[in-house]
C-alpha cells in the first residue's frame, strides 16, 4: 500500500505534521500509526476543540489506552466495569472500520490544513492501521493532508513483552475488536504458556473466537481440537464444545453449516456445564446457543423455550447484581424470537427491557428500530436508529435503515443524503447503491442512478438488484437490447426477484409483447402483491382490449 500524493503545484514543500511514523505492528501492536497521529493531535484539540475531541471518545480511547486520562469517556457500556468472566460480547470485525471513520473524520478536522504525514513500513502494519490509512486516503482530501506511505521501513526492535504484558495487550484487544491482533498475539501467548495450564487456555479461548469471528473457521476448529488434547478441566471442555458448535452454526456461508455436528456439539456443551461452578450462567449461555441451532432448523417456538429457560435459570439461581451482559442478551434474543413468531407486544418490552440494562449499547436500539419500521412506527424507527448513530462511532448500518424510513416518510433527499453517507463510510456496502439507484431512477435523475448502478456492479458484479435497476434505466433510455440482456441476467441469478419480472414485463410492453408482459407481471404479483404492479398489468391489459 503506498500512496504519494502529488506535491502542490507551486513547487514548495508541504510542511510535515510530525516525524515520520514507522507502522510496524511489533512496535505497539495495533493503531500503532493511530496511537503516534493522536497523540501529536489530540492536546492541541482539547485546548482549541474540547467537543470535537468529546465527540470521538470511544474512537480515541480505544486506539490509543494511553490518552484515557486526557479523553474523559462520554459514551461508556456497562461492561467497560465487569470481571472477565463477565464480559461476554466479542465486537465484530465490522467495528474497526466504524472506528477508522471516526478517528478519519478527527484527523481530518484537527489537522492543520496542508500538512503531510509520512508513514514507513505500510507492509507490516496491523491491519487496523492498514485500514484506517485507507480511510484516510479516502476520506480525506490531499489539500488537507497530503499522505505519503511507503511498504518499507526499518527493521523494529525485537519485542520483549512478558506473558503478563503480552496478556493485558490480547484482552484489550478483545474488548475493542481487534481481532487480527488478537490471533496473532494470542497464537505468541499460546507459545509462552504451558498447554492446558490457566494462562495458555486464556490465549487460547481467545484466539480460537476471534478466528471464528474473522471467519477462520478450520484454524478456530484446530485450536478447540488442541484444548480439548490438553486439558481434562471440565470447563474448558464445556467451553471448547461450545465454541466448536457455533463454527458451524454461525458459518457466513449457510451451504457449509452442519447444523446435525453443531447440535451434537452443544448437547455435549450442556451436559458439561450441568456440572460445573457457575452452573447457572454456563449452561444459560449454552442453551442460548442451542436456541441458535433450532431457530435455523426452522424451529422458533423451541428455540423460544430455551431462550426462556435461561432468563429464568438466571433469575431463579445468579446473584441479581451478576452477569447483567448475559442477561441483556438473553432478553434481546428473546425479543429477536418473539418478533419472528409474530408477538410483537413482548418482542418490544423485551427490547426496552435490553436496552435498559445498558442504554449506551447501541445495537438493540438499531434492532428496535427495525422492528418500529416493520409495524409502520416511523417515528420510533427514526427515534431509535439516531439512538444507535449518537451512541457509536459512524455506523453505516444505522444510516442506511433511517435512509429506508425517510423513503418512507417520502423525505427523498434525507435519504439521498443518508444513502450517500453509507457510501462514503463503506464503498462496499453495495446496498446502498442499490436503494440509492433506485431512488433516483425513481425521481427521473437517471444519469445520477446509472453511475451509482455501475458502481455498484463494480463493486458486486452480476449483483441482481443491480442489474434490474440497469434494465430499468435501458428501457427509459430506449436501449432495448441492452435493457433485455441486463433484466434476463437478473433473473438467471435471482428467479425470485419480482423486481426484475416487473422490469421485464415493463421492457415487453415497450417492445409491444403485451402477452409476454402479461406473464411477467403475473409472475411479478405472485412473488410480491404490491399496487404498483396491478397498476401496470392493468395497462398491458387494457392494450389488449381486455378491459
Amino acid at each position: 500500500m503506498t500512496r504519494r500524493d502529488a506535491p502542490p503545484s507551486s513547487g514548495e514543500s508541504t510542511p510535515l505534521l510530525m516525524p515520520p511514523i514507522d507502522a510496524h505492528r511489533r512496535t505497539h501492536g495495533p493503531y500503532t500509526v493511530a496511537a503516534a497521529l493522536l497523540t501529536r493531535l489530540v492536546p492541541g484539540a482539547l485546548e482549541r476543540s474540547p467537543d470535537l475531541v468529546s465527540a470521538h471518545d470511544i474512537e480515541i480511547r480505544a486506539a490509543v489506552p494511553a490518552l484515557r486520562p486526557l479523553v474523559p469517556a462520554r459514551r461508556v457500556t456497562i461492561d467497560a466495569d465487569l470481571p472477565d468472566d463477565e464480559r461476554i460480547l466479542v465486537p465484530a470485525p465490522r467495528r474497526t472500520l466504524r472506528l477508522a471513520n471516526g478517528l478519519a473524520e478527527f484527523v481530518a478536522a484537527a489537522v492543520p490544513a496542508g500538512s503531510a504525514l509520512v508513514v514507513h513500513n505500510v507492509a507490516e502494519a496491523d491491519p487496523t492501521d492498514v485500514e484506517l490509512l485507507e480511510v484516510m486516503a479516502r476520506r480525506i482530501p490531499a489539500a488537507r493532508l497530503r499522505l505519503e506511505l511507503h511498504d518499507e521501513g526499518p527493521a523494529p526492535a525485537e519485542d520483549g513483552r512478558s506473558t503478563a504484558e503480552l496478556w493485558e495487550l490480547v484482552d484489550h484487544c478483545v474488548r475493542e475488536g481487534f481481532l487480527h491482533a488478537v490471533v496473532e498475539l494470542g497464537r505468541r501467548g499460546m507459545a509462552m504458556t504451558e498447554p492446558g495450564g490457566p494462562p495458555w487456555w486464556r490465549f487460547a479461548q481467545r484466539t480460537a473466537t476471534a478466528l471464528g469471528g474473522l471467519g477462520r473457521q478450520e484454524e478456530a476448529r484446530d485450536i478447540w481440537e488442541r484444548v480439548r488434547r490438553s486439558s481434562q478441566d471440565p470447563a474448558m471442555h464445556a467451553a471448547a464444545a461450545y465454541g466448536t458448535a457455533m463454527l458451524d452454526a454461525r458459518h457466513p456461508d449457510p451451504a457449509r453449516r452442519d447444523l446435525g455436528r453443531a447440535r451434537g456439539w452443544i448437547n455435549q456443551a450442556v451436559a458439561i456445564s450441568t456440572l460445573v461452578p457457575d452452573r447457572a450462567f454456563k449452561l444459560g449461555f449454552d442453551r442460548n446457543g442451542l436456541a441458535l441451532i433450532e431457530l435455523r432448523e426452522g424451529r422458533p417456538e423451541s428455540a423460544l423455550e430455551l431462550v426462556e429457560s435461561a432468563i429464568e435459570l438466571a433469575a431463579r439461581e445468579l446473584p441479581p447484581d451478576r452477569h447483567p451482559v448475559h442477561r441483556m442478551v438473553l432478553l434481546a434474543n428473546r425479543a429477536q424470537l418473539m418478533a419472528v413468531l409474530g408477538h410483537t407486544k413482548e418482542a418490544l418490552e423485551d427490547y426496552a427491557a435490553a436496552i435498559a440494562i445498558d442504554p449506551a449499547f447501541p445495537d438493540y436500539y438499531l434492532d428496535r428500530g427495525n422492528l418500529w419500521f416493520s409495524l409502520g412506527r416511523h417515528a420510533e424507527a427514526l427515534a431509535d436508529y439516531d439512538s444507535a448513530i449518537a451512541l457509536s462511532p459512524p455506523l453505516p448500518e444505522a444510516y442506511y435503515n433511517r435512509a429506508e424510513v425517510r423513503v418512507a416518510l417520502g423525505e427523498e433527499e434525507a435519504a439521498l443524503a443518508d444513502l450517500a453517507h453509507v457510501m462514503e463510510l463503506d464503498p462496499r456496502y453495495v446496498d446502498a447503491f442499490i436503494n440509492r439507484a433506485g431512488l433516483l431512477a425513481g425521481l427521473g435523475r437517471d444519469i445520477e442512478a446509472m453511475a451509482d448502478v455501475r458502481a455498484g456492479l463494480a463493486a458486486a458484479p452480476g449483483n441482481p438488484h443491480l442489474l434490474t435497476v440497469l434494465g430499468q434505466l435501458e428501457t427509459t433510455a430506449g436501449r432495448h437490447e441492452e435493457a433485455a440482456r441486463a433484466l434476463e441476467a437478473a433473473l438467471a441469478a435471482a428467479p425470485g426477484l419480482a423486481a426484475a419480472w416487473a422490469g421485464r414485463g415493463a421492457l415487453r410492453y415497450e417492445r409491444g409483447d403485451l402477452e409476454g408482459a402479461v406473464a411477467d407481471l403475473d409472475r411479478a404479483i405472485e412473488l410480491d402483491p404490491h399496487p404498483d404492479l396491478y397498476a401496470n398489468r392493468a395497462m398491458a391489459l387494457r392494450a389488449m382490449g381486455r378491459e
